[in-house]
């Protein structure tokens, strides 16, 4: 699987780019399915998930071209329904949680779809009730195959209809929208997720043809046509780096420039961290971190202990929390992180325990961290990464430690982050790959 040797307590210096949203081009990528004119994407992330995403659909029968080092080409004119029910597509889609969105696109424009329960993350329930629901409610037909443990959609017509999502799912949402495009009538979806790659998809999808309003609201109003053409699109920065590289310049003392990060769509990101005191100066739109040994966290009003927590957009993106828990080691005072939405993503912080971090973890969604203001570094340590969102903390925790550390299962870390560990080494970390 891959490891990581980390030496730790070295300062970064320089600037770095971040790279294209992988949650925005997971949506994105699956649209493509929705037309068979050529549809062009720039600043798609070079991981592994999106890297088998791409060929997942290039299996299906459509024509994929690499146009540069993060350009593709979609051309889903010959779409291959058979292969759907092929063991290959299946264990391919299994161990790809973002394939699930495959099912709308395909039963919107062809009325039909196969799709075996999403790998991923072991982050706790991630349930799919509200894309089926949403999906069923537009009159598509869904048969669970339990000894196959697959979903079989069928829809001879989609009919647009009223609904009220049970919880504002991001890849709920573009699921549904993207079956909705071709529903006859009007589709209105509320309690729909608003965050900024929500709104990507709906703007390609307007481009391509489709009828949205609403967009950047939890109200969609989707009024159906009866084709979509091509268009070109252009994935936004990925607001997940841009706060991990936030989060690596203030837990190792460094001064950074994060290029183009498009600070309009990060929303309350920034400031969240400004409550753990790191300084932050917008220059353009460039985000500047100065040098800083030591920040405070600060407190509530009434002086209570300050919480940071997530929360549907426009809150905070539940993705950064284990940045901001490792982040919070190093500070002066205390803090409590609240993690809602899923009750096993705070599992590693016993990992940060052993690195002489003072956290008490509460429950499986709620850590206490008290900060000793750096006053006791981290120590170097042997671990795993057990997911993506963990993996970068830790490797965060790993560069700010005294000695070596090693991180196992990096595949984990790699599924978000492109050439993490190259491109750390060229801002004068010393990470080795194994």
């Amino acid at each position: 699987m891959g490891s990581f040797i980390i030496e730790g307590g070295h300062r970064l210096s320089g600037e770095i780019t971040p790279q294209g949203a992988k949650n925005e081009a997971l949506q994105i990528i699956c649209a493509t399915l929705l037309t068979p004119e050529e549809v062009i994407v720039h600043n798609i992330p070079n991981i592994l998930d999106i890297n088998n995403l791409i060929q997942l659909l290039a299996d299906m029968g459509v024509k994929v071209v690499k146009l540069s080092a993060n350009s593709y080409s979609f051309k889903a004119d010959a779409v291959n329904l058979d292969y759907l029910k092929s063991a290959d597509f299946l264990s391919r889609s299994a161990s790809l949680r973002g394939s699930v969105m495959i099912v709308g696109p395909l039963v919107a424009r062809f009325g039909y779809a196969v799709i075996p329960k999403p790998g991923g993350d072991k982050i706790g329930r991630r349930r799919l009730d509200t894309h089926f629901i949403g999906i069923q409610k537009l009159g598509a037909d869904f048969n669970y195959n339990e000894a196959e443990q697959l979903y079989e959609i069928k829809a001879d017509k989609l009919v647009g209809t009223y609904m009220l999502l049970d919880e504002a799912s991001v890849t709920g949402t573009a699921n549904i929208v993207m079956a909705s495009v071709f529903a006859e009538g009007t589709t209105t979806i509320y309690n729909a997720a608003c965050e900024p790659y929500l709104q990507q998809l709906c703007k390609m999808l307007n481009a391509m043809g489709a009828h949205i309003t609403g967009v950047g609201s939890n109200l969609l109003h989707i009024e159906g046509v009866k084709a979509m053409h091509g268009c070109t699109h252009k994935v936004l920065p990925d607001m997940i780096e841009i706060g991990s590289f936030i989060g690596m310049a203030a837990m190792t003392g460094s001064e950074l420039t994060i290029k183009n990060v498009s600070y309009p769509d990060l929303g309350i990101i920034p400031d969240s961290f400004r409550r753990l005191g790191i300084q932050l100066e917008l220059r353009g739109d460039d985000i500047y971190i100065p040098q800083q040994d030591s920040y405070t966290i600060d407190t509530f009003i009434d002086g209570s202990i300050m919480t940071i927590a997530d929360a549907i957009w426009p809150g905070l993106t539940p993705d950064l929390l284990s940045v901001f828990l490792v982040v919070a080691t190093k500070a002066k005072g205390s803090v409590l992180i609240h993690q809602k939405m899923f009750e096993s993503r705070l599992f590693f912080v016993d990992k940060l325990i052993d690195m002489g971090a003072q956290i008490i973890l509460c429950d499986p969604h709620r850590a206490t961290v008290i900060g000793n203001g750096g006053l006791y570094p981290l120590r170097a340590s042997n671990m795993s990464s057990p997911d993506i969102r963990a993996g970068i903390a830790l490797l965060i925790a790993a560069m700010a430690a005294e000695g070596t550390s090693t991180i196992d299962n990096i595949n984990q870390i790699d599924r978000g982050y492109e050439s993490i560990d190259e491109r750390l080494n060229a801002l004068g970390a010393k990470i080795t790959r194994k």
